[in-house]
């Protein structure tokens, strides 16, 4: 039978010592105490009797008797290391712990053992994992015993936020002789992936596969989430072929990991292989389900198909699954974001006739729409009739809502109003209200009350972010200070906020305005270097920059490249050919082909 290794050597003689009354005072005397009456102090929680005894030597020294006796069960031991942790303050060694848990392994008490974990992940900082490997080896030769134990560190690291030190645990257990199991391996691979470790889940799963750890539906599921949120379809569909060869049946979490990967990667035909996907998962036999249709309605509104939302919703009807608030919701907003507001107010009466209430997202959505088709007295009056009734609890999101809306009509002293107006309803402004203050202001021409109002954001601990540098960067830009603009650049860079392609867009912008593409491809090359491609704006900036100071033959030039980089020219591109090329004379060689006006479509 596989024991706890224990020293050869007898244990050292229980330190323990008396609190003897004595005339005048108390003072300490040398005769030991019997375990069984420290064994019956423990089982009865006489704290206040024991903790004299202990403050005679030390708890951790007394702890290390405990372990090294067979004269205290592992229930006695566990609750005395429990107490001395906290009412003496003190993180017990890792060698204590591991002694510890393998005694509890031993006994099959692995909620006990998870729970010590859990403390032991906690308090104590730095954890080595070689140290804690070379404990357990040291100090047990149950292989099974110490997999489990060290199963469970890699688990608790992962609870506790610790990915990092889990996956090192992970890649260090075999050199200890360690097999983790899916109950750490899924978890783990789960919270990679909610860090977008996209490499390190790869990496992952194919050991897993390597050391015959053999995946199932919760860990497939899990890496082809992880790839189609990361773009990686291709290798999400591999791993479907993988689990379908291994007897792994995919099921709608399986579908609707890959549709979502498919609504969320962007270009063209992405919604028609989500919706194939659809077709293909019936087929199987598989039932989508209000995720499955949320999804793909989401990923049509944002693709501008509002239709082929309406027409799932009516899909979901027929089939007799019941939509949610964040069905309607996103239809109403892409209805409202489209223009189309008289179809966002009747949807959401239909959803509220169907026993569904309207939630705070609704609401926002309508006067998101409102604003958009400037109509500032329907979206200030629904944001009011709220107010006054008490139908939702305004949230910040719905006041940024009005502000930004009031500060893209110039209205900034309303904007203000309403931003004052936060303050009464107990709502705190976030880093999104001072970006439209802001950018209002600089739209305005009045860059001291943006100023004032950076100053402001900061004074209340709010961080800017990529959003407040580019309205700063734009606005400098717009004033001609680009060299102001690349100093905000620099400054973004220093306070650790990255860059985006708008940031360096609005900057190559800038310098072609003031007829100085040949800085604008400075800047490009920065971007570049930085790991961010040119985009169709990029190319349209720099395209329209070098025409429109005569240098046609580097403009088509940059027309080829982007059609040599697979971007599509969009609207804004046919319109620079248009104007800025043709219409002056110069008709460009795309490709070896003459451009064809007809070819410009809206």
């Amino acid at each position: 039978m596989y024991r706890l290794r224990r020293r050869l050597t007898s244990p050292p003689p229980l330190l323990l010592h008396t609190l003897a009354a004595a005339h005048g005072g108390g003072s300490f005397t040398t005769n030991p105490i019997p375990p069984s009456q420290i064994a019956s102090l423990i089982s009865e929680q006489k704290w206040s009797h024991l903790k004299p005894i202990i403050e005679s030597s030390d708890p951790t020294r007394f702890l290390h008797q405990l372990l090294h006796s067979d004269e205290f069960d592992t229930a006695l031991v566990l609750s005395f290391f429990k107490w001395s942790q906290a009412d003496f303050q003190v993180t017990h060694s890792t060698e204590h712990y591991v002694k510890l848990c393998i005694l509890l392994a031993n006994e099959k008490k692995y909620p006990k053992i998870r729970s010590l974990l859990h403390t032991f992940v906690k308090r104590c900082k730095p954890i080595s994992i070689p140290n804690f490997c070379n404990a357990l080896l040291t100090l047990s030769d149950n292989s099974c015993a110490n997999s489990v134990v060290f199963d469970m560190l890699i688990l608790a690291c992962v609870k506790n936020g610790r990915p990092e030190l889990a996956l090192e645990g992970f890649r260090r257990a075999r050199d200890y002789g360690l097999k983790p199991s899916l109950i750490s391996c899924n978890p783990m691979l789960s919270a990679l992936c909610n860090e977008c470790r996209i490499g390190d889940v790869e990496f992952v799963y194919k050991e897993m596969v390597r050391r015959k750890l053999a995946p199932n539906l919760i860990t497939y599921n899990t890496v082809i989430s992880g790839f189609g949120k990361a773009g990686k379809l291709n290798k999400a569909i591999d791993v479907v072929e993988n689990m379908k060869i291994n007897g792994v049946s995919p099921n709608v979490v399986t579908y609707n990991a890959l549709i979502t990967g498919y609504c969320k990667k962007g270009g063209p035909g992405r919604m028609y292989k989500a919706d194939m996907l659809l077709k293909e998962m019936v087929d199987s036999g598989i039932s989508p389900n209000v995720v499955t249709y949320n999804i793909l309605i989401d990923g049509f509104c944002k693709d501008d198909n509002v239709a082929a939302g309406i027409r799932l919703l009516k899909e979901m009807l027929a089939k007799g699954i019941t939509p949610c608030v964040i069905t309607y919701n996103t239809l109403i907003n892409g209805l409202c974001g489209s223009g189309r507001i008289e179809e966002g107010i009747r949807l959401k009466d239909e959803m509220s006739e169907s026993g569904l209430e309207p939630n705070i997202g609704t609401y926002t959505a309508l006067i998101n729409g409102f604003s958009k088709k400037n109509l500032l007295e329907e979206a200030r009056a629904l944001f009011d009739d709220i107010i006054e009734k008490g139908v939702v609890s305004l949230n910040v999101l719905a006041f940024n809502s009005l502000i930004n809306a009031y500060c893209k009509a110039g209205k900034l002293e309303e904007a203000v109003r309403v931003r004052n107006l936060m303050s009464e309803k107990t709502v705190s402004p976030n880093v999104s209200t001072y970006n439209c203050l802001i950018g209002g202001y600089y739209e305005d021409g009045n860059t001291e009350a943006a100023r004032k109002l950076l100053e402001e954001m900061e004074e209340k601990g709010l961080v800017p972010d990529v959003v407040t540098y580019n309205v700063r960067i734009n606005a400098m830009c717009d004033l001609g200070e680009t060299r102001k603009a690349v100093r905000i650049l620099d400054e973004m860079r220093k306070k650790g906020v990255n860059p985006s392609h708008v940031t360096y867009n609005a900057l190559i912008g800038g310098y072609c305005k003031q007829g100085n593409p040949n800085a604008a491809l400075t800047l490009r090359k920065r971007m570049e270097k930085e790991g961010k491609r040119s985009n169709v704006v990029t190319y349209n900036l720099l395209i329209k920059g070098f025409s429109e100071i005569g240098k046609m033959e580097e403009a088509n030039g940059f027309l080829n490249e982007m059609l040599e980089k697979g971007f599509v020219p969009n609207e804004i591109t046919y319109g620079i050919i248009k104007e800025e090329m043709m219409d002056k004379g110069f008709a460009p060689d795309i490709d070896g082909h003459m451009y064809n006006g007809s070819s410009a479509k809206t």
